[in-house]
């Protein structure tokens, strides 16, 4: 029987998408699913729900089981063909509040604060440690399983797990698949949906929609260029920074408007906060999203437990036509964070990248990609400076190698003096306490 482990579980929603997925594959769908979390409330929400997805859309093929707390992870992991990962360390209470409000004080701003910034490398630090407790089991209990990771920051975590353990690591996100449509739809293009073609890479968050064609292979993006231009010139809407990003640099990235306009030092000025308005950007968004989600999860998780009348529809999120693609060994195309290696000629062989992937029975074949336009590289090399620092500063422990992160990160080095990038970094690793002890 094939076993598929999720570390996280607690994450209710994420958990559903992609275990009710794998209920969905004839592949998958007799598998025994083992729910990890430290979360004992969480934990039975997801139990609960998926018994009754397994029971109304899989007969009951396939066998649940809990496991709580780190005295029960590796019984979790053991044997397991398939570890997703879905976890979020410290939580939005405390640990993202303290993310968001200390940076606050020394006047810099943020978004989503979860892949790169002040926010993402604090995030990055306190969650590789617990990622190396996860690989040293699966390395004694299931050396052979796939670990998917779907936890932000993408590039940090996928590129530590790739480089300082054996454990066999994808990263995946959902923004590659949703790219190219959300904006062909968002320029009133619909009508070139249907069998277009395109290639991404880059980096995650930061991959770029290098060519787009319709399905008889003309080029869309001089229509797309003047399309975007006109948008942004005429309206206020939801993804000017990506827009502007087509009109800068010619090209548009995979991930929001909100992410982006924090990975760069170009929109959030304190000289110029006439940018904030003119571009849309909202600031504080990840806090916001974060309450209004828990506050919605616990309606619907109590309209679910009351009823127990949940069904579920195969989403477009990659895990399950990974696990497919491997056990049928059949082939499937993803777009996935591996480590470089040359796919991209013009970024560092040690940085994560995100390019296609060829998935069959043997694995993951990353592809070779060539060389970026030299600005998306260059773009792309501002945030893969911060990445690879933050990997360091997670295996050296050393609290230098943390501020030489901080000051390499393009957001916070245009806003903040070196002397204030220490003391805010200071302050966060005390203010998150025991979660960054090991950075004392």
């Amino acid at each position: 029987m094939i076993k598929i482990t999720f570390m996280g579980a607690g994450s209710t929603v994420f958990a559903r998408n992609v275990l009710g997925d794998c209920m969905c594959s004839p592949a998958l769908c007799e598998s025994e699913m083992a729910l990890y979390d430290i979360d004992a409330k969480r934990l039975e929400e997801s139990r609960v729900i998926l018994e009754c997805m397994n029971k109304n859309i899989n007969g009951g093929k396939a066998v649940i089981k809990t496991y709580l707390g780190v005295e029960n992870r590796k019984e979790a992991l053991r044997g397991a063909n398939f570890v997703v990962d879905a976890i979020q360390v410290g939580g939005y209470d405390p640990c993202t509040i303290i993310d968001f409000e200390i940076p606050k004080k020394f006047g810099l701003r943020q978004t989503i604060a979860d892949t790169l910034g002040i926010g993402g490398i604090m995030r990055g630090l306190r969650t590789i440690p617990v990622l190396a407790d996860f690989a040293r089991d699966m390395e004694e209990v299931c050396p052979d399983a796939l670990f998917l990771n779907y936890t932000n920051p993408m590039g940090i975590l996928s590129g530590y797990m790739q480089r300082y353990t054996g454990v066999n690591t994808i990263g995946l996100c959902h923004s590659v698949q949703v790219c190219s449509e959300g904006l062909l739809k968002g320029l009133g293009m619909e009508d070139k949906l249907e069998g277009r073609k395109e290639l991404i890479a880059g980096i995650n968050h930061m991959g770029w929609l290098l060519k787009i064609q319709d399905k008889d292979g003309n080029d869309l993006y001089p229509e797309i260029r003047r399309r975007a231009a006109e948008k942004n010139a005429a309206e206020k809407h939801n993804d000017m920074v990506r827009y502007e990003y087509i009109r800068r640099l010619g090209y548009y990235c995979t991930e929001s408007s909100e992410h982006n306009a924090e990975y760069n030092p170009f929109f959030i000025k304190p000289n110029y906060p006439e940018l904030i308005d003119k571009y849309n950007i909202p600031l504080d968004e990840y806090p916001r999203r974060c309450i209004n989600q828990i506050a919605g999860w616990e309606k619907e998780s109590a309209e679910i437990l009351d009823g127990g009348n949940i069904t579920h529809e195969r989403s477009h999120e990659f895990a399950s036509y990974i696990m497919e693609a491997i056990v049928e060994s059949k082939p499937y195309q993803i777009g996935g964070n591996v480590i470089n290696n040359g796919c991209i000629e013009n970024l560092p062989a040690d940085a994560c990248v995100e390019v296609p992937c060829l998935v069959n029975g043997n694995g993951i074949h990353p592809c070779h990609v060539g060389r970026l336009p030299v600005q998306l590289a260059a773009m792309n090399m501002t945030n893969i400076n911060v990445q690879l620092m933050t990997i360091e500063a997670a295996r050296s422990k050393k609290r230098e190698a943390i501020y030489q992160a901080a000051m390499l990160d393009p957001h916070t080095a245009a806003q903040l003096s070196l002397d204030d990038i220490v003391k805010m970094c200071d302050e966060l690793i005390d203010a998150h306490g025991d979660y960054m002890k090991m950075y004392k």
